[in-house]
C-alpha cells in the first residue's frame, strides 16, 4: 500500500507543476504515506495496486487534502493579519482542485479570510465546478451514470 500512494503522489508532484512549490503538498504527501504505513504495519496487509487499495487511497486523501487546506488557510490568514509572507493563492486554488474545497469552505468561514475578495471567490467556485464535471465524466465513463 505505501508503495502505491507513493507513486501516485509521486506521479502528482511530477505533473502538477504548481505541486512542485506548494510546501502544504510535501506536509500532505508525508500524512498520507504515514497513514498507509501505519494501516499496512499494524491494520492488514493490502496488495498493492489493487481497486481497495485506491478506495483506502481516496478516503486517506480526502481527509489529508482538507486537513492541509484549512491549516494553509490559517497560515496564510495568520501572516495577513502579521504582514508576513501570504502564501500564493496559486497554491490555495491548487489544493482545492485536488479536493480540498470542502476544507477550504470551512476555513474560509472559521477564518473569515477570502470571502470578500471576488477574484478569489471566482476562482474557487470554478475550481469546484472543475471537481464536480471531471467525477460526472468519471462516472459516466466508467458507466455508473447512464
Amino acid at each position: 500500500m505505501v508503495i502505491t500512494f507513493t507513486s501516485i503522489l509521486a506521479a502528482m508532484l511530477i505533473l502538477i507543476r504548481p505541486l512542485q512549490r506548494n510546501p502544504f503538498f510535501i506536509i500532505y504527501f508525508g500524512l498520507i504515506v504515514a497513514a498507509a504505513y501505519y494501516v499496512e504495519t499494524y491494520c492488514f496487509k493490502v496488495t498493492p495496486f489493487v481497486y481497495k487499495t485506491f478506495l483506502l487511497f481516496l478516503v486517506f486523501h480526502l481527509v489529508a487534502i482538507n486537513f492541509v487546506t484549512i491549516v494553509a488557510y490559517g497560515v496564510d490568514k495568520r501572516a495577513a493579519i502579521k504582514g508576513k509572507w501570504r502564501v500564493p493563492e496559486i497554491q490555495l486554488h491548487t489544493l482545492e482542485l485536488l479536493g480540498g474545497w470542502p476544507g477550504a469552505f470551512i476555513a474560509q468561514r472559521l477564518f473569515h479570510h477570502k470571502t470578500k475578495k471576488k477574484s478569489f471567490q471566482s476562482m474557487f467556485w470554478l475550481m469546484l465546478f472543475l471537481q464536480i464535471a471531471a467525477v460526472w465524466y468519471i462516472l459516466k465513463f466508467l458507466n455508473i451514470l447512464s
